[in-house]
């Protein structure tokens, strides 16, 4: 009997080619690389505020687990925690009750999870582009199709034509993804243009998934408070509202995201939610629920700072030669234009983001990791101390002058 030396292995499912990731992690290890071999490096890479975890949400967390609250609950959330978060989206102006809200592991789920229980195969999802990486992994892993709109960059700020997004809708569109405010641009929509909006998906009956993971981090607004889609009157029902703990209460590493929900998908979602995790892990909640009842001092900090930094890192980039930055109405990211040293040194921006990180210690996401349209561009995150920030500016400075000759 002849024994093979190789055995052939079932291949893998197909859809595995269809995923993007976050480019900002393979940014992320690589600058850790040269963090442990010694090196000055400049972390701007991650959307992750440099402030700790709310004190009294941390206290809450220990405590629940000190009190082995860390059994199977309720596949929807914590009732208290519910409650917490409707009085928080009310607050923001959302007509909602308890059915319409729901408790996930982390907000990237809420994502996948809108997709699924909107979009059947062969249907169209409208996507920005320049747009979060992961919108077009999930639309494709639920069945549909990316079609993108532009985020451009119009007379010195980020724009969206509403416009041009209505003319795209074909008869197959099914949904349309909106981020504001936006990663990576801090494009943050107007009421405006949110009321816009929903009279676009009333009028050709489709659904909006709105991701406002950084809504309380709008500079030009009163505590933050951008305009949420689900507050639009009518569009609560065709409204899927994707919000989580990470950026405005500095929680990332809790994985605690929620939802607002129409009531037409409430329970889809909760079985969603059962095939998948069957609940989020109840002292996490915990911490979560006195992040949102407790002292929010944690909360108006962090946006007071976002914002000095904003300004003063902002400035800073516009006075490196060869590099322009528009102000970010939101968010906590510079997308920077560095075509103009791309012209002078012949790299890609891949190649610039690079040797950016390699030879001078400044790590940011090459643009084009949110899509095309980002060739050209430099995505920098400022929620990092002034002084490291100004310690990039120096890097960055230096950097144009030795690329771009």
């Amino acid at each position: 009997m002849t024994v093979p030396t190789t055995l052939a292995i079932p291949t893998k499912a197909a859809r595995l080619g269809t995923l993007a990731i976050e480019g900002a992690f393979a940014v992320a290890a690589a600058a850790r690389a040269l963090d442990l071999a010694g090196r000055e490096v400049i972390h701007l890479e991650l959307g992750q505020p440099d402030f700790p975890s709310p004190s009294h949400a941390t206290a809450a967390g220990i405590r629940a687990l000190e009190a082995d609250d860390a059994k199977y609950t309720a596949p929807a959330g914590l009732p208290e925690l519910r409650t917490a978060l409707l009085g928080y989206v009310r607050g923001r102006g959302i007509p909602a009750e308890l059915d319409n809200i729901v408790v996930t592991s982390a907000a990237k789920p809420m994502l996948q999870y809108a997709l699924l229980a909107t979009v059947n195969p062969g249907d169209e999802v409208l996507i920005p582009n320049i747009g979060f990486p992961i919108y077009p992994s999930a639309v494709r892993l639920a069945g549909g199709t990316e079609r993108e709109y532009a985020i451009e960059l119009k007379d010195g700020r980020w724009q969206v034509d509403f416009d041009a997004i209505e003319r795209s809708i074909t008869p197959r569109t099914r949904a349309i993804i909106l981020n504001s405010p936006h990663n990576p641009t801090g494009w943050t929509a107007t009421r405006e243009e949110m009321e816009r909006l929903g009279r676009m998906a009333e009028k050709h009956n489709i659904w909006v998934i709105s991701d406002e993971i950084y809504s309380g981090l709008a500079y030009d607004y009163p505590d933050g408070a951008s305009p949420s889609a689900a507050a639009v009157p009518g569009l609560l029902d065709r409204t899927v509202i994707i919000d989580g703990f990470s950026k405005r209460w500095s929680m990332t590493g809790w994985r605690l995201g929620f939802g607002v929900v129409p009531k037409a998908l409430y329970e889809d979602f909760v079985a969603l939610i059962i095939n998948n995790t069957s609940c989020t892990p109840p002292f996490v909640q915990r911490g979560g629920l006195a992040a949102v009842e407790g002292s929010q001092d944690v909360v108006h900090a962090l946006r007071k700072s976002l914002h000095e930094r904003r300004d003063r890192f902002v400035a800073g980039l516009n006075s490196v030669p060869g590099m322009t930055c528009a102000l970010p109405a939101g968010a906590f990211y510079a997308l920077t234009d560095v075509r103009a040293l791309l012209k002078k040194s012949g790299l890609t921006t891949q190649q610039f983001q690079s040797r950016l990180l390699q030879e001078f210690g400044v790590a940011g996401c090459p643009g084009t990791d949110f899509g095309a349209a980002g060739e050209g561009f430099v995505r920098f995150s400022f929620a990092t101390a002034a002084p490291k920030l100004d310690r990039g500016i120096e890097l960055l400075t230096k950097a144009a002058k030795e690329l771009g000759g």
